[in-house]
C-alpha cells in the first residue's frame, strides 16, 4: 500500500514543479521587484513607495474604479443578455443551429480586429452607428471622444463579443435540465414565464456561475479591446489597470509597473474567490 502510494506521489511531482517555477517564485519575485526601483541592471530597495504612488496619483488611481465599473457591468449584462438568448436557442425553432453559428461567430474573431472595427462604426462622423442616428432624425455621438461616455462604449462592444462564449455555456447548462420537470410543470398548469423561473434558473445555476466568474475575471484582465479602440483615453477615461501597467512599463517605470501588477493580482483574488464561494454555497443540489 505504502509503495502504491509512493508510487502515485511520483506522478505529481511534475505538477508540482511546474507549478512551482512558472506560478509560485514569478510571484514572489513580482512582489520583491514592485518595491523596488528597477531596470534590466541594477534595483533598488523603495519599501511601498510604488503602492503609495499607485493610490496617490488620480492618473493611476483611477485605473483600479474604471476596472472595477468595467468587471461588474460586462459580467452583469452577459449574464442576462446571454440567458436569455441562450432559452431562445434551446427553445422548438427550426433555425436554431444556424442562429448559434452567428451568435458564436465574434468569439471567432480576433479581439484586436473587433476593436479597430467598432471604433470605425463609432467614428464621430462617418461611423455607421452615427449615420443611423443622423437618419433617424438624432444628432450624431461622440462615442469614443466623450469622457463620461468612452468607457461604457467599450463596455458595450465588450458585451456584445462576450455574449457568444456566455451564450455557449448557458445552452450546455440548459440542455442538461430533464425535460420530465417541464411537462411535469405544464401538468400542474405552468406557464412558460413559471417554468423559467421555477425550473430553468435554479437547474442552470451552475452554468450561470461558470458564466459570471468567467465574465467577471475577464472583465478584470482585459487590456487588448480598450487598448485597440481608446489606448486608455480620451485622457484617462478609458484607463484600466492592464493599460495602466502596460503604460508605466513602457515608459520604463518597471518597479511601479509591476506594483500594479501585484495590486491587480490582489484585487482579483480578493473579488473573485469570495465570490465564487458565495455563488457555489447557492447553487440547487
Amino acid at each position: 500500500m505504502n509503495k502504491k502510494k509512493i508510487y502515485s506521489t511520483w506522478f505529481l511531482v511534475p505538477a508540482m514543479g511546474i507549478f512551482l517555477i512558472f506560478f509560485i517564485v514569478p510571484m514572489i519575485m513580482s512582489l520583491f521587484f514592485s518595491m523596488t526601483v528597477w531596470d534590466f541592471k541594477n534595483y533598488t530597495f523603495v519599501g511601498l513607495d510604488n503602492f503609495k504612488m499607485f493610490f496617490s496619483e488620480r492618473s493611476l488611481n483611477i485605473g483600479i474604479k474604471n476596472t472595477l465599473i468595467y468587471a461588474v457591468l460586462t459580467s452583469g449584462l452577459k449574464v442576462i443578455i446571454a440567458f436569455f438568448v441562450a432559452v431562445f436557442l434551446t427553445s422548438a425553432i427550426r433555425t436554431k443551429n444556424i442562429i448559434r453559428s452567428i451568435v458564436f461567430f465574434p468569439n471567432l474573431v480576433s479581439t484586436v480586429a473587433i476593436g479597430i472595427t467598432f471604433t470605425a462604426f463609432m467614428h464621430p462622423t462617418k461611423g455607421i452607428f452615427n449615420k443611423i442616428i443622423e437618419f433617424l432624425g438624432g444628432e450624431g455621438i461622440d462615442w469614443l471622444g466623450n469622457t463620461n461616455l468612452a468607457l461604457y462604449s467599450v463596455i458595450g462592444t465588450d458585451v456584445w463579443k462576450g455574449i457568444s462564449i456566455a451564450t455557449v455555456i448557458y445552452v450546455a447548462g440548459i440542455a442538461s435540465i430533464d425535460k420530465n420537470y417541464y411537462e411535469a410543470a405544464s401538468i400542474d398548469g405552468a406557464n412558460a414565464w413559471q417554468r423559467l423561473l421555477n425550473i430553468t434558473v435554479p437547474l442552470c445555476r451552475p452554468a450561470m456561475n461558470s458564466v459570471i466568474i468567467l465574465s467577471f475575471i475577464g472583465g478584470m484582465r482585459s487590456f487588448d479591446l480598450i487598448w485597440a479602440m481608446t489606448g486608455g483615453g480620451p485622457g484617462f477615461a478609458t484607463d484600466v489597470m492592464a493599460s495602466i501597467v502596460y503604460k508605466q512599463y513602457a515608459a520604463g517605470f518597471y518597479g511601479l509597473s509591476t506594483a500594479g501588477n501585484v495590486i491587480m493580482f490582489v484585487l482579483i483574488a480578493i473579488l473573485a474567490f469570495p465570490l465564487q464561494r458565495f455563488l457555489l454555497s447557492r447553487e440547487v443540489e
